[in-house]
């Protein structure tokens, strides 16, 4: 195996644990659409936690990987258009996922506190963050641009 297929099969492994993330953070968004109770808002953050490393994998690798395979390899050049699409979609991805995770950040905190205070009625404050229509917004911009970037790598337009 060359280099460039070790380069390549790592940058496939990080987009991998990148969509896993996205799986993992979607499930949980859409499940605790329906909670209304902090311990059990608090049960779905849990499973976050293992998601919340991949992306950060999936996302500075998918990134580092890319851009490295771009060095490497003859036939293509950082400078393509097609390199800097995904490299800009992968900005979007990016920060559009981090704003939007922002809100389910502080839906985990206000959850944990409550809890901590061994409050477990029906919280509304927790369920207008749950149930943000912004930080789902976000979230779906932020995975269109992960599938915008899957096409451009499989179709390459312009190389």
């Amino acid at each position: 195996m060359s280099f460039y297929d070790w380069l390549l099969a790592l940058h496939v492994i990080a987009a991998f644990a990148l969509v896993a993330a996205l799986t993992v953070f979607w499930s949980v968004a859409v499940a605790a659409r329906g909670v209304e109770r902090p311990a059990d808002s608090v049960r779905y953050f849990r499973i976050t936690k293992p998601a919340n490393v991949a992306i950060i994998v999936g996302t500075v690798g998918t990134l580092i990987l890319g851009i490295w395979l771009a060095i490497d390899a003859n036939a293509y050049q950082v400078w393509d258009g097609w390199v800097i699409a995904s490299i800009v979609l992968w900005a979007v991805s990016a920060e559009t996922g981090r704003r939007g995770g922002l809100n389910y950040a502080e839906a985990e905190k206000q959850a944990k506190r409550l809890v901590a205070e061994g409050r477990n009625d029906p919280s509304p404050e927790l369920v207008a963050l749950l149930r943000n229509r912004n930080a789902a917004l976000l979230n779906v911009l932020s995975t269109a641009a992960i599938l915008l970037i899957l096409v451009d790598m499989l179709w390459k337009p312009g190389a």
